[in-house]
């Protein structure tokens, strides 16, 4: 059994008050004593028994992350983002894969409930009211990223529409007079939450309009690679605008096999400026979704919850962050 705060006290020849202020802070205690309890605490390698300080504070010191997997390098990089963030507050962080199965999130996040995580950061499936009120019902803080799930449900993302936009009004300004919309997630709208998608696609159908010279095409299922080729054997000079750069990775793998790279025989945009991407020539023009700052942000609402402070927020009744993105330059346009 490891050393208390009990031992240390008795070793220290101080009352536990004075320890206890030592190792977390607040009263006043003289820099020397401080100093010294700290010492042996670190000589006989004190552990806090979080288990005890979170009955006595009522918390577990674990924060829930229910997201869609780790092969997407955009939820990896979350991830290892929510887990420093929450160890710089002394927190640990638990974490479930729904894998895109609504059911398999609502059981996830009902265990993490079970075991009383202090709160949960959520990349939904789901949406709707109904979903709002079992949420509401877990009893706990939850901040819900990108995929917007509800009103009254904490929401943190990026300017989804204007950065799509942005991405074809470049399109548009190299003079490209096809432009294909790609966007598979769409085969399951009315199944699961896709709101960043639609809100990319939002965002593509008002920058086009004012464009009629501009052919216009859409590749909305997992069907997509078929079609790629024959959109780019007529003189039409074709971009592709893609609402992931995995997507947009595909077509260009696809497209070199038949001997043809972008710029030369075709555009393409990404979404999300995933890391693998610094590995890939030419480099690709892509949206830089800011997840740093958005999984960041997340878990300083989540927290701002747990402690009870709330901000007032430009949606009605929800605390949301609406982070800027950027769009990366590139060689692929």
């Amino acid at each position: 059994m490891g050393i208390t705060t009990k031992d240390l006290a008795q070793l220290c020849g101080v009352s536990r008050t004075t320890v206890h202020r030592a190792l977390h802070g607040g009263g006043r205690i003289h820099p020397d004593t401080k100093e010294m309890i700290l010492h042996m605490a670190k000589e006989y390698d004190y552990q806090p028994d979080l288990l005890a300080r979170g009955l006595v504070k009522g918390r577990t010191y674990y924060i829930g992350v229910v997201v869609l997997d780790v092969q997407n390098r955009y939820f990896s990089g979350m991830l290892n983002t929510i887990s420093r963030e929450a160890s710089k507050r002394g927190y640990y962080i638990n974490i479930t894969l729904h894998d895109g199965d609504q059911q398999q999130e609502r059981d996830q996040l009902t265990r993490l409930a079970a075991y009383h995580m202090d709160g949960i950061i959520l990349s939904s499936v789901n949406e709707g009211e109904a979903y709002r009120e079992f949420l509401n019902s877990l009893g706990m803080p939850i901040v819900s990223v990108d995929n917007k799930i509800a009103d009254g449900i904490p929401f943190v993302s990026i300017d989804q529409r204007q950065a799509m936009a942005e991405a074809v009004q470049l399109v548009l300004e190299k003079g490209y007079e096809r432009i294909v919309f790609v966007c598979p997630a769409m085969q399951t709208k009315g199944a699961q939450n896709i709101y960043v998608h639609q809100e990319r696609r939002k965002g593509f159908e008002e920058a086009r309009k004012g464009h009629p010279q501009v052919e216009v095409q859409y590749l909305l299922d997992w069907s997509y690679l078929d079609h790629i080729e024959g959109l780019t054997r007529d003189a039409k000079r074709t971009a592709f605008l893609c609402t992931a750069d995995d997507f947009a990775l595909e077509i260009m793998k696809q497209m070199r096999e038949k001997g043809k790279n972008p710029p030369v025989d075709y555009g393409i945009v990404g979404f999300d400026n995933i890391d693998t991407l610094k590995y890939i020539s030419p480099k690709l023009v892509t949206i830089s979704n800011s997840v740093d700052r958005v999984s960041a942000a997340a878990v300083n609402l989540l927290f701002q919850l747990i402690e009870g402070k709330r901000e007032a927020c430009g949606q009605e009744n929800t605390m949301c962050e609406i982070l800027p993105f950027e769009l990366m330059e590139g060689e692929t346009i």
